[in-house]
């Protein structure tokens, strides 16, 4: 089995050092025009049987603390639409055409990515640090989780129609920005132990 796996960094991969051989590894850069043109490059190059991202995320769900590892299922790119003074305007609210939400409907049936909970996300531009922002994209969307690559992933995968997995471990809570209490090392190592058992169940 051909496997591509997806970071937007080399910190979020540091786990991994002991991956196998077989899977290719690629390292788009932070945002989704990066991963959303890297991933699509790759993914016309080679077929590929499985593309795992793998990466760190903001957590609005209190139940889900840091260093808990969730499957993105559902993602949205949460800024697409328009202002009308305080109200946001979607894509369907401006009957425009364009696909902001992506929804993995056939994940891997791999033991490990089962036991790990399905999440939805979106996916920001801006990462959320404002009382006033967070509550209203909660209203919004009810984002469980946000990052800033994961929803342009699963678009390059599912127009290439390939297979694939979004799982992300949580390294801090969504609210105003205090980087004093992201456990990013904490979150990296939870990664690395779910994508290791994710990879040795393929």
């Amino acid at each position: 089995m051909r496997i591509l796996l997806v970071a937007a960094t080399e910190a979020e991969i540091a786990e991994m050092a002991r991956r196998p051989r077989e899977i290719d590894v690629l390292i788009t850069g932070v945002g989704m025009v990066a991963t959303a043109a890297q991933t699509s490059r790759a993914l016309a190059r080679a077929r590929y049987d499985l593309a795992l991202n793998v990466g760190v995320c903001g957590s609005f769900d209190r139940a889900l603390a840091p260093g808990s590892v969730v499957h993105v299922v559902s993602d949205r790119i949460a800024e697409l639409g328009a202002e009308d003074d305080a109200e946001f305007l979607t894509l369907d609210d401006l009957e425009l055409p364009g696909e902001p939400v992506f929804v993995n409907a056939a994940p891997p049936a791999n033991a490990a990515l089962l036991r790990l909970p399905s999440v939805s996300g979106i996916t920001v531009n801006t990462v959320h640090g404002n009382e006033r922002s967070i509550e209203a994209v909660l209203r919004r969307f009810a984002p469980q989780v946000e990052s800033m690559e994961g929803a342009a992933f699963m678009y390059a995968c599912l127009i290439s129609g390939v297979p694939f997995a979004q799982v992300r471990a949580v390294s801090n809570m969504v609210e105003k920005r205090n980087r004093e209490a992201w456990q990013m090392g904490e979150a990296i190592g939870s990664l690395g132990r779910a994508a290791h058992s994710i990879l040795e169940c393929v």
